[in-house]
């Protein structure tokens, strides 16, 4: 490996946020894929991120895991690349970064689980109701083009995942802030070019049987 970043990932993880942030940054990075069931847990991966998981970079011997951090860190180590708003114009970029990584998520994890508080347990869960996150970023995505005032950022990348695969699979409601939005990010060549990457990737399909 040459390069002063090294990304782990897998084709069918969250790993394709990362790599379509790598994408953005312009950034030259080392690919390195890893097995759920053996590489992901070997002890050389696990001294990198010990939870077993994916996606993790290694910049200048620096760990960086979790998708919005990640996310967040490259925008930082990169400015060139404009992927972070002025330090004094952050507010929505942070606030909705990170309401994707918390109450979005477990949300949309929730939902897809099966899982639907009572009311006691809506008030400890950090989301509340999957309704009202629903709900919420409906109206700011409405209102919005992107989620900085700035314009395209590294928040999108995180936010946007999150709505395109929830289109994808479901666990978004097909509203049209949500379609509007999604078409936009999809457009972008960075995130054609993660995406033919990945996709490249990928495990050849079964073959059908009988």
């Amino acid at each position: 490996m040459n390069a002063d970043l090294i990304f782990y990932t897998n084709p069918m993880s969250r790993g394709r946020i990362v790599r379509w942030m790598l994408e953005e940054t312009g950034a030259t990075y080392d690919t390195e894929i890893l097995d759920y069931a053996t590489s992901m847990k070997a002890p050389a991966y696990l001294a990198i991120n010990p939870m077993g998981k994916v996606p993790a970079i290694v910049h200048n011997g620096q760990v960086v895991t979790e998708c919005a951090a990640i996310c967040a860190y490259l925008a930082d180590v990169f400015p060139d690349a404009g992927l972070a708003p002025p330090v004094t114009a952050r507010a929505a970029y942070y606030r909705w970064l990170f309401f994707a990584a918390g109450p979005l998520e477990q949300a949309e994890i929730n939902r897809y689980l099966g899982v639907t508080p009572t009311e006691q347990q809506a008030r400890m869960a950090g989301y509340g109701r999957y309704e009202l996150v629903v709900d919420v970023l409906d109206q700011m995505l409405s209102a919005n083009p992107y989620v900085s005032d700035s314009g395209f950022s590294a928040a999108d990348v995180y936010v946007g995942a999150h709505v395109i695969w929830g289109l994808q699979f479901g666990s978004l409601p097909e509203r049209d802030a949500f379609k509007l939005y999604a078409a936009r990010l999809t457009e972008r060549e960075a995130y054609q070019r993660a995406t033919a990457k990945d996709e490249a990737l990928m495990p050849p399909p079964a073959p059908p049987i009988g």
